[in-house]
């Protein structure tokens, strides 16, 4: 076996069942699960519509690069969505459809890295799991930079030492980030493409979340957007990944893309040859339905700002919390320590959120996720609106 697979630590929700293993319920509660981000609204119709009416079609070998009409509904999505000119988008060499964003960003990294040059991937900390195991499967050591209210969840670019970025291979970005709802600046993303630009190393832009944000009046910007406005007019040094797990609330259709620079993404497109990770001609047309409607995607952002309408107010009133940029995740200070914050209040009120200490990895400073929670907003409204009274009335009665 591979004895890298010895270098993975325990994933968050193995852990997370571990903690609350053997815990009772108390009786008459029920369970509401806001541990993990997985959307549970309802799939837009016109989306369900367009895979039945294809789902003849599973008899069709599909290719892995996609189909055309596919790739250009991405294409041309992203121009709209960020205000690309038109046909700076090129769908058949800047484009490649993925089964979603997490099998995306792990292979990536197995097509990017070169483990013959002690390689870095650099990551925010706290950060998205497969960042890290993704790294140390392709032989790489991941290099952590912390995002805490300190440095306003942004990571601090200028503080990593030259020797860092002589050895960094791939810079991974999240905006909105998971677990803190950062939006990062288009300053800062131009920031980050001269970096890689001076030291010849690859920006990764997880950008799954670029759809829920709270401000109808600023959308969050992109990496692309950067790359245009440095004069990087091929997406040089660049990839983002895209998925409609969260845009469209359809996590189980597992459909994403990646787009950027056409060198970068024509290895990609030759390692995923070998992987057999071409996408079922159903889902793909599903998915054309899906990136080309805005409707849906605007009706699913607003139930979002809903519920942290409604939420924040009565979690403000026992909890030190903020309301984020976009995602639909919260990220408040809990007393005490977060692992026996979450089981008490899983044994007490029977709502299930995630210890921030394992979305992070300890650094000079200590875990910069330890004695926080992830609160994941994503039931339905009222499930949140009662999953928050339970969560202030359990803060409100427990020993200081």
């Amino acid at each position: 076996m591979n004895p890298l697979l010895t270098r993975l630590h325990a994933y968050p929700f193995e852990r997370l069942g571990r903690l609350l293993s053997g815990v009772s319920l108390p009786a008459g509660r029920a369970s509401i699960k806001m541990s993990i981000g997985e959307p549970q609204h309802e799939p837009p119709a016109i989306v369900l519509t367009t895979l039945r009416d294809n789902l003849h079609r599973l008899g069709t070998y599909p290719v892995t690069a996609g189909l055309p009409e596919l790739r250009s509904a991405c294409a041309r999505w992203l121009e709209r969505r960020y205000g690309l000119p038109g046909g700076s988008v090129d769908p058949h060499t800047m484009v490649l459809p993925v089964n979603g964003t997490r099998e995306a960003l792990f292979a990536f990294i197995q097509a990017a890295v070169d483990s013959r040059k002690d390689p870095l991937v650099l990551m925010p900390n706290p950060f998205y799991q497969i960042y890290e195991g993704a790294a140390l499967l392709a032989g790489a050591e991941p290099h952590f930079l912390a995002t805490t209210p300190a440095n306003g969840y942004t990571p601090d670019l200028d503080a990593v030492p030259e020797s860092v970025w002589r050895r960094c291979q791939v810079l991974f970005l999240c905006s909105p980030g998971n677990p803190t709802g950062k939006v990062l600046s288009l300053d800062f993303l131009r920031h980050a493409l001269a970096l890689a630009e001076r030291h010849d190393f690859i920006v990764a832009a997880d950008e799954c979340y670029t759809e829920i944000y709270l401000d109808e009046r600023s959308p969050p910007p992109g990496l692309l957007q950067a790359c245009l406005a440095a004069g990087h007019d091929r997406f040089q040094r660049c990839v983002v990944f895209h998925s409609l797990s969260k845009r469209s609330s359809v996590p189980g259709l597992r459909s994403g893309f990646v787009c950027g620079d056409p060198e970068v993404l024509s290895r990609f497109l030759l390692y995923r040859t070998y992987h057999g990770s071409a996408m079922a001609v159903p889902t793909q047309l599903a998915s054309v339905t899906a990136w080309s409607d805005e409707e849906h995607a605007a009706r699913n952002r607003r139930l979002y700002q809903e519920k942290f309408d409604r939420v924040l107010p009565i979690l403000a009133s026992c909890l030190e919390v903020e309301k984020p940029d976009g995602a639909f995740y919260l990220w408040p200070a809990v007393p005490g320590d977060d692992e026996r914050f979450v089981r008490d209040l899983y044994a007490s009120q029977a709502v299930t959120v995630l210890p921030g200490s394992y979305l992070a990895r300890p650094g000079s400073d200590g875990n910069p996720g330890a004695g926080r929670v992830r609160i994941s907003l994503v039931p339905p409204l009222e499930q949140c609106i009662e999953a928050a009274e339970r969560i202030r009335d359990f803060v409100r009665w427990s020993p200081s």
